[in-house]
């Protein structure tokens, strides 16, 4: 056993690491350019910033009209929870990240990466990181952006809640929700690419079941994304009406355990979706 554990040091110390980082960031960049710099992507810009021209507004008729800063906070939490989380982030995530394998399979360009000197688990993990970091940008741009303009309508008494008060609290904590849900949607997106020549349908499953979460028992609401998401909002958004009476209301989960449980299922996704890559074939003629 300790032979075992010696060689596999060793091989491990002899993979070439430093041509495969090269590789990686060259990659990650090539395919960074052609998600954020590419006409396909204005729905996704789109997508991203219609909450922050709606509240663009609301701080350009701000003087007009009288509001309560506990009620724009409640907003905002719901903006993030109800249109990033289950809307947003998710149809953004599958138009970036079902693109990279799928969508280059159906524009028949995908083999001249396979056909390239680079191992195909460096070349889904540049799509991973590339897809993240659009993504990334695009959406947490937005809630900067969303934040920013949601307390700059009250003057001095929004900016002493930012900076005195739990504003900076709340702000970190919304850019760690949209981080796990632009990662964890992505590598979920990324798989079904993979392994459906159409993934929009599993997609919308996977939606329907985010959708009913809510009103599932405790044990099979652990198995959503947006679930361990719920429990990491810094401001509580209760439900209303109908919605409340068929809410099953789970046990907290501290925030740390929310996280590591969301990393652990991203880290399972991606090595599968390794996995699916070395033994993915190419077959344009049933494309």
């Amino acid at each position: 056993m300790s032979q075992m554990m010696v060689n596999s040091r060793k091989g491990f110390r002899q993979q070439p690491w430093g041509l495969w980082s090269i590789q990686a960031l060259r990659l990650t960049r090539i395919e960074l350019r052609r998600n954020l710099f590419s006409w396909r992507a204005s729905w996704i810009y789109l997508l991203a910033f219609i909450p922050t021209f709606i509240l663009l507004l609301h701080v350009v008729l701000g003087r007009h009209f009288s509001f309560s800063m506990n009620e724009d906070t409640s907003i905002l939490a719901g903006i993030i929870q109800f249109y990033y989380i289950r809307l947003g982030v998710f149809f953004g995530c599958l138009g970036i990240f079902s693109r990279l394998i799928r969508g280059e399979m159906i524009e028949r360009s995908l083999h001249f990466y396979l056909l390239s000197p680079v191992r195909r688990e460096v070349l889904l993990l540049a799509k991973f990181a590339a897809g993240s970091i659009s993504a990334l940008l695009l959406f947490g741009t937005a809630v900067l952006a969303d934040f920013a303009l949601t307390y700059a309508v009250f003057g001095a008494s929004g900016q002493d809640y930012v900076f005195n008060g739990p504003g900076l609290g709340q702000l970190e904590a919304y850019l760690a929700i949209i981080t796990l849900a632009c990662l964890g949607y992505g590598a979920v997106f990324l798989l079904l690419s993979m392994m459906f020549r159409n993934p929009t349908p599993a997609a919308m499953l996977v939606l329907g079941w985010e959708a009913i979460n809510p009103v599932l028992p405790s044990l099979l609401q652990k198995l959503s994304v947006a679930s361990y998401l719920r429990h990491l909002m810094p401001v509580n958004v209760a439900a209303e009406g109908v919605f409340a009476l068929l809410t099953v209301k789970t046990e907290p989960v501290s925030g740390w355990a929310a996280t590591l449980g969301l990393l652990a299922l991203i880290t399972v996704v991606l090595f599968y979706s390794c996995y699916r890559i070395r033994t993915l074939e190419i077959r344009y003629t049933t494309e």
